[in-house]
């Protein structure tokens, strides 16, 4: 389902990538999310796992990106947050004697192996480099 993840992830990466050689503090990252940190963390420690940014703890601690902000895509950025996008199933089980029930699991889901094809391509011409240049 769609949810506000990737929006998360997209504004802490584009503030790091505005400044690239300083550890970024959570609490400064949350306060430019209107968010509490410890959500921020969460999401960080997701960046940490798929080797897009570094953290330092202490005073002076923080994060900031592990690579170069045109190195990272926007299709790179998407699949941390999503496996794909999905906007759901029926909650109930279709009639599978019904003309549309015994097809339309199989049609929503070409429908959004489309949607995530074109979702991917695009993002995938967007750096985060490019985006963060828009502000």
């Amino acid at each position: 389902m769609i949810s506000g993840k990737f929006a998360i992830t997209l504004h802490i990466l584009t503030l790091l990538s505005k400044a690239p050689e300083d550890f970024l503090s959570s609490d400064y990252i949350a306060g430019s999310m209107n968010m509490n940190p410890v959500l921020v963390r969460k999401e960080i420690a997701n960046l940490k796992k798929n080797h897009i940014v570094e953290s330092k703890e202490g005073k002076n601690g923080g994060t900031r990106l592990l690579k170069p902000a045109a190195e990272i895509t926007l299709n790179d950025i998407f699949k941390m947050t999503f496996e794909t996008v999905t906007f759901g199933y029926s909650k109930n089980e279709p009639n599978p004697e019904c003309l549309v029930g015994k097809q339309i699991n199989q049609n929503l889901g070409n429908l959004y192996d489309d949607i995530n094809q074109k979702i991917s391509k695009q993002l995938s011409e967007i750096s985060l480099l490019n985006f963060a240049d828009t502000f």
